[in-house]
């Protein structure tokens, strides 16, 4: 019998990391991204997962004086990334798999990630992230705000989103808070969660149009 052909952890990404690093535009995520951290202080430790070859998100966290820790699927594009930033921390894994350094962090970044996994793959992902947020922690992902399936337009594979209403439901199963969504110039949708304190009171669902658009 002959073996199996073993499943890409990197949703395709890995056939087509040189294309993936000429076509993305470095002007989409930065000015979220920038202003989503602007609080956290110096230092902070952030884990970027599917950070790929780091621009423009790693470089971004980078800039703002922050020890990132990136993890990526694809050996191309995390070898890109161990190339540009020397003093990053990287890991070559999925991020179902990865044990995130076997630390926790205080910020936790999901760009252009969550979409390409499974359903239930999404979900233990963000059950993951819970684990390894501080109290206080704070997440950002994106995915689109409707329940989608569409077909990556560089490896033709599968995208799903869960939609805005489902992410939050998984979210507050997690242990997290909703707290906010935003658009960007590429119309990349964001999610904005954070981890409460102990003793801090949930949000309502009916609170989500309050919360829109607010990056904290």
């Amino acid at each position: 019998m002959a073996n199996a052909i073993p499943h890409d952890k990197s949703n395709g990404y890995e056939q087509i990391a040189e294309t993936f690093m000429r076509a993305r535009n470095p002007r989409i995520g930065p000015a979220t991204v920038r202003e989503w951290s602007r609080t956290f202080p110096p230092a902070t430790s952030i884990l970027d997962l599917g950070c790929g070859y780091g621009l423009p998100i790693t470089q971004v966290l980078i800039d703002q004086g922050f020890v990132v820790y990136g993890v990526d699927a694809s050996l191309k594009l995390i070898t890109a990334f161990r190339e540009r930033f020397p003093n990053a921390f990287a890991e070559c894994a999925a991020v179902e798999d990865s044990e995130f350094f076997c630390r926790t962090f205080d910020g936790i970044i999901a760009w252009g990630l969550m979409f390409l996994l499974a359903p239930d793959v999404q979900r233990a992902v963000i059950g993951k992230v819970a684990r390894a947020l501080n109290p206080g922690g704070r997440f950002l992902f994106t995915s689109p705000m409707k329940a989608v399936t569409w077909s990556d337009s560089l490896t033709g594979r599968t995208s799903i989103s869960l939609g805005a209403e489902a992410y939050e439901q998984v979210l507050r199963a997690k242990g997290l808070l909703l707290t906010g969504e935003a658009v960007d110039e590429g119309e990349n949708y964001y999610y904005f969660a954070s981890k409460p304190c102990q003793g801090r009171h949930t949000q309502t669902l009916e609170s989500r149009s309050a919360t829109r658009s607010n990056p904290q």
